[in-house]
């Protein structure tokens, strides 16, 4: 399968839909070259929507690393939303969940970047507990 970047733009926070596989090769390639481009060009507040993403292997998560120390030089940052269960296991497994904000959804994502705007971090806490009941 392809890895595909859909770029768009909403309150001056671009927003990277992500679709496919975050794998070795093209997709990582792809994510660390977009963003890249967008802190040459000024744009360093990005949110990477994960809802389509299939799988990500240690190249793809590093290049999620690569990307947001790229963007924290240049002043910005990062966040993610809307990651699958699977992404979120590894995200706590690798201890990332202390590098990367994790947003339920776009909009509290995009409200993160605006202090006095409501936003809800997603709860790792709860997710970490619930994955260990559901193991007993």
């Amino acid at each position: 399968m392809s890895f595909e970047i859909l770029k768009r733009e909403r309150e001056g926070i671009v927003i990277l839909d992500l679709k496919g596989r975050l794998v070795v090769g093209d997709g990582a390639s792809q994510l660390r070259e977009e963003i890249l481009a967008l802190a040459a060009a000024g744009s360093n507040r990005v949110v990477l929507n994960l809802a389509a993403v299939d799988f990500i292997d240690s190249t793809g998560l590093g290049a999620m690393v690569i990307c947001f120390t790229t963007l924290k030089k240049s002043g910005g940052a990062l966040k993610l939303c809307n990651l699958a269960e699977r992404e979120i296991e590894l995200l706590v497994l690798t201890k990332l969940t202390s590098v990367f904000e994790l947003f339920d959804d776009e909009q509290h994502a995009l409200n993160s970047f605006f202090p006095g705007r409501e936003m809800k971090r997603f709860d790792i806490l709860s997710f970490v507990q619930k994955q260990r009941e559901d193991s007993k």
